[in-house]
Protein backbone atom coordinates (compact mmCIF):
# COMPACT_ATOMS: atom_id res chain seq x y z
CA UNK A 1 0.00 0.00 0.00
CA UNK A 2 1.28 3.47 -0.86
CA UNK A 3 2.54 5.53 2.02
CA UNK A 4 2.06 9.23 2.62
CA UNK A 5 5.23 10.74 4.13
CA UNK A 6 3.28 13.63 5.60
CA UNK A 7 1.31 11.27 7.82
CA UNK A 8 3.38 8.12 8.23
CA UNK A 9 6.80 9.73 8.80
CA UNK A 10 6.52 12.16 11.66
CA UNK A 11 10.11 13.37 11.62
CA UNK A 12 10.55 16.62 9.73
CA UNK A 13 13.80 15.63 7.94
CA UNK A 14 12.22 12.54 6.42
CA UNK A 15 9.21 14.53 5.25
CA UNK A 16 11.40 17.26 3.77
CA UNK A 17 13.38 14.66 1.85
CA UNK A 18 10.24 13.03 0.48
CA UNK A 19 8.84 16.38 -0.65
CA UNK A 20 12.16 17.50 -2.13
CA UNK A 21 12.48 14.27 -4.10
CA UNK A 22 9.05 14.83 -5.62
CA UNK A 23 9.83 18.42 -6.57
CA UNK A 24 13.25 17.54 -8.00
CA UNK A 25 11.70 14.73 -10.04
CA UNK A 26 9.08 17.07 -11.45
CA UNK A 27 11.16 20.22 -12.06
CA UNK A 28 14.81 19.21 -11.90
CA UNK A 29 17.20 20.23 -9.16
CA UNK A 30 17.85 23.63 -10.74
CA UNK A 31 14.14 24.38 -10.93
CA UNK A 32 13.45 24.13 -7.21
CA UNK A 33 14.58 26.55 -4.50
CA UNK A 34 15.17 25.92 -0.82
CA UNK A 35 12.19 28.15 -0.04
CA UNK A 36 9.91 26.15 -2.33
CA UNK A 37 10.93 22.89 -0.68
CA UNK A 38 10.32 24.28 2.80
CA UNK A 39 6.92 25.67 1.84
CA UNK A 40 5.83 22.44 0.13
CA UNK A 41 6.91 20.50 3.22
CA UNK A 42 4.80 22.76 5.45
CA UNK A 43 7.80 24.31 7.16
CA UNK A 44 7.03 27.84 8.36
CA UNK A 45 10.74 28.45 8.88
CA UNK A 46 12.37 28.47 5.44
CA UNK A 47 15.72 27.77 7.07
CA UNK A 48 14.55 24.30 8.08
CA UNK A 49 16.25 22.65 5.14
CA UNK A 50 19.57 24.30 5.98
CA UNK A 51 19.11 23.39 9.63
CA UNK A 52 18.60 19.69 8.91
CA UNK A 53 20.82 19.15 5.88
CA UNK A 54 23.28 22.05 5.71
CA UNK A 55 22.57 22.99 2.10
CA UNK A 56 20.47 22.12 -0.91
CA UNK A 57 23.42 20.25 -2.44
CA UNK A 58 23.85 18.20 0.72
CA UNK A 59 20.16 17.30 0.57
CA UNK A 60 20.53 16.22 -3.07
CA UNK A 61 23.51 14.05 -2.18
CA UNK A 62 21.55 12.41 0.62
CA UNK A 63 18.64 11.69 -1.69
CA UNK A 64 20.96 10.11 -4.25
CA UNK A 65 22.51 7.81 -1.67
CA UNK A 66 19.21 6.94 0.01
CA UNK A 67 17.67 5.67 -3.20
CA UNK A 68 20.82 4.01 -4.53
CA UNK A 69 21.34 2.15 -1.27
CA UNK A 70 17.79 0.81 -1.23
CA UNK A 71 18.00 -0.33 -4.85
CA UNK A 72 21.39 -1.94 -4.30
CA UNK A 73 20.13 -3.82 -1.25
CA UNK A 74 17.13 -5.12 -3.20
CA UNK A 75 19.33 -6.21 -6.11
CA UNK A 76 21.83 -8.06 -3.96
CA UNK A 77 19.02 -9.80 -2.08
CA UNK A 78 17.40 -10.87 -5.36
CA UNK A 79 20.70 -12.13 -6.75
CA UNK A 80 21.44 -14.05 -3.56
CA UNK A 81 18.01 -15.66 -3.71
CA UNK A 82 18.52 -16.59 -7.36
CA UNK A 83 21.89 -18.14 -6.55
CA UNK A 84 20.32 -20.24 -3.79
CA UNK A 85 17.71 -21.45 -6.28
CA UNK A 86 20.24 -22.69 -8.82
CA UNK A 87 21.38 -19.48 -10.47
CA UNK A 88 20.20 -17.33 -13.35
CA UNK A 89 19.82 -19.12 -16.67
CA UNK A 90 19.01 -16.35 -19.12
CA UNK A 91 19.74 -12.71 -19.85
CA UNK A 92 16.04 -12.01 -19.49
CA UNK A 93 16.12 -13.27 -15.89
CA UNK A 94 18.97 -10.85 -15.14
CA UNK A 95 16.99 -8.01 -16.70
CA UNK A 96 13.96 -8.98 -14.61
CA UNK A 97 16.03 -8.40 -11.48
CA UNK A 98 17.37 -5.06 -12.73
CA UNK A 99 13.89 -3.82 -13.58
CA UNK A 100 12.02 -5.12 -10.54
CA UNK A 101 14.58 -3.85 -8.05
CA UNK A 102 14.53 -0.39 -9.64
CA UNK A 103 10.85 -0.01 -8.75
CA UNK A 104 9.95 1.28 -5.29
CA UNK A 105 7.86 -1.43 -3.57
CA UNK A 106 6.50 1.14 -1.10
CA UNK A 107 6.08 4.44 -2.97
CA UNK A 108 4.67 7.64 -1.50
CA UNK A 109 1.04 8.54 -2.17
CA UNK A 110 2.04 10.79 -5.08
CA UNK A 111 3.98 8.02 -6.83
CA UNK A 112 7.53 6.94 -7.49
CA UNK A 113 10.13 9.65 -8.06
CA UNK A 114 13.67 8.31 -7.78
CA UNK A 115 14.27 7.22 -11.38
CA UNK A 116 13.02 10.55 -12.72
CA UNK A 117 15.19 12.37 -10.21
CA UNK A 118 18.46 10.58 -11.01
CA UNK A 119 17.96 10.45 -14.78
CA UNK A 120 17.36 14.21 -14.92
CA UNK A 121 20.24 14.85 -12.53
CA UNK A 122 22.66 12.88 -14.67
CA UNK A 123 21.82 15.11 -17.62
CA UNK A 124 22.13 18.35 -15.67
CA UNK A 125 24.91 17.55 -13.18
CA UNK A 126 26.45 14.12 -13.65
CA UNK A 127 29.60 15.01 -11.62
CA UNK A 128 27.44 15.66 -8.55
CA UNK A 129 25.65 12.35 -9.04
CA UNK A 130 28.90 10.39 -9.38
CA UNK A 131 30.58 12.18 -6.47
CA UNK A 132 27.63 11.45 -4.19
CA UNK A 133 27.83 7.75 -4.95
CA UNK A 134 31.64 7.68 -4.67
CA UNK A 135 31.75 4.26 -6.30
CA UNK A 136 29.37 2.75 -3.75
CA UNK A 137 25.87 1.32 -3.85
CA UNK A 138 26.22 -0.28 -7.28
CA UNK A 139 27.50 -3.73 -6.34
CA UNK A 140 24.16 -5.31 -7.26
CA UNK A 141 24.23 -3.65 -10.68
CA UNK A 142 27.78 -4.83 -11.29
CA UNK A 143 26.82 -8.36 -10.25
CA UNK A 144 24.01 -8.26 -12.81
CA UNK A 145 26.45 -7.20 -15.52
CA UNK A 146 28.80 -10.02 -14.51
CA UNK A 147 25.90 -12.47 -14.83
CA UNK A 148 25.23 -11.23 -18.37
CA UNK A 149 28.90 -11.68 -19.25
CA UNK A 150 28.80 -15.21 -17.87
CA UNK A 151 25.70 -16.01 -19.94
CA UNK A 152 27.14 -14.53 -23.17
CA UNK A 153 30.71 -15.89 -23.33
CA UNK A 154 30.60 -16.07 -27.12
CA UNK A 155 30.00 -12.33 -27.59
CA UNK A 156 33.12 -10.16 -28.10
CA UNK A 157 33.81 -8.20 -24.91
CA UNK A 158 33.82 -4.78 -26.59
CA UNK A 159 30.48 -5.44 -28.28
CA UNK A 160 28.90 -6.79 -25.10
CA UNK A 161 30.15 -3.86 -23.04
CA UNK A 162 28.70 -1.44 -25.58
CA UNK A 163 25.33 -3.15 -25.43
CA UNK A 164 25.40 -3.10 -21.64
CA UNK A 165 25.86 0.68 -21.79
CA UNK A 166 22.90 0.93 -24.16
CA UNK A 167 20.85 -1.27 -21.84
CA UNK A 168 21.67 0.84 -18.78
CA UNK A 169 20.58 4.01 -20.53
CA UNK A 170 17.36 2.39 -21.71
CA UNK A 171 16.61 1.04 -18.23
CA UNK A 172 16.79 4.46 -16.61
CA UNK A 173 14.95 6.23 -19.40
CA UNK A 174 12.08 3.75 -19.57
CA UNK A 175 11.53 3.68 -15.81
CA UNK A 176 11.73 7.46 -15.58
CA UNK A 177 9.11 7.68 -18.32
CA UNK A 178 6.94 5.20 -16.46
CA UNK A 179 7.13 7.28 -13.29
CA UNK A 180 6.21 10.43 -15.19
CA UNK A 181 3.13 8.82 -16.71
CA UNK A 182 1.92 7.21 -13.48
CA UNK A 183 2.39 10.49 -11.59
CA UNK A 184 -0.39 11.96 -13.74
CA UNK A 185 -3.41 10.91 -11.70
CA UNK A 186 -5.90 12.76 -13.91
CA UNK A 187 -6.27 9.76 -16.20
CA UNK A 188 -5.72 6.04 -16.43
CA UNK A 189 -2.50 4.54 -17.73
CA UNK A 190 -3.46 1.04 -18.90
CA UNK A 191 -0.10 0.22 -20.45
CA UNK A 192 2.00 1.22 -17.45
CA UNK A 193 -0.50 -0.24 -14.97
CA UNK A 194 -0.57 -3.60 -16.73
CA UNK A 195 0.98 -6.32 -14.56
CA UNK A 196 2.96 -7.59 -17.55
CA UNK A 197 4.54 -4.30 -18.56
CA UNK A 198 7.66 -4.55 -16.41
CA UNK A 199 8.24 -8.10 -17.65
CA UNK A 200 8.03 -6.77 -21.21
CA UNK A 201 10.51 -4.06 -20.34
CA UNK A 202 12.91 -6.75 -19.13
CA UNK A 203 12.52 -8.69 -22.37
CA UNK A 204 13.14 -5.54 -24.41
CA UNK A 205 16.33 -4.84 -22.46
CA UNK A 206 17.44 -8.44 -23.02
CA UNK A 207 16.90 -7.91 -26.75
CA UNK A 208 19.26 -4.93 -26.68
CA UNK A 209 21.97 -7.19 -25.36
CA UNK A 210 21.25 -10.30 -27.41
CA UNK A 211 20.49 -8.44 -30.63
Amino acid sequence: MARDPSTTQSEAPAHIKAVALKLFAERGVDGVSVRQIAEAAGQKNHAALTYYFGSKEALIRELIVDGARRIDNRRNAALDQAAESGGLRSVTQVMEILVETSVDPDPPAWGECYNRFVVALQFSNRPLFMEALAGRWNSGYQRCLDEVRRLKPEMPADLLNQRLVFMGGALGGILAGRETELADQTRDHPMWSDSQTLHRVARALAAIIEG
